[in-house]
């Protein structure tokens, strides 16, 4: 069992035992689902998940390099 907090920013870390166990890295996508009482996280591959890949064109508009920046520390 692992177990991290969320900071005040709503933020967690996800401990390097899970990240290595999982092959997930930096810019990895994560799936979150609700099932009944549990939340499940999922590493997910953006390519195979046919609804990201269907509106990642349509999602340009906010990636920019200034974007990044302003967004970065929320």
């Amino acid at each position: 069992m692992v177990i991290s907090k969320i900071s005040a920013k709503g933020q967690t870390t996800i401990p390097t035992k899970i990240r290595k166990r999982f092959g997930s890295n930096e810019g990895a996508t994560l799936l979150y689902e609700i099932k009944n009482d549990d939340l499940v996280i999922r590493k997910i591959e953006e390519q195979s998940d046919p609804y990201l890949k269907a509106i990642t064109s349509t999602l340009t508009e906010w990636d920019s390099v200034e974007d990044n920046q302003a967004w970065n520390d929320l």
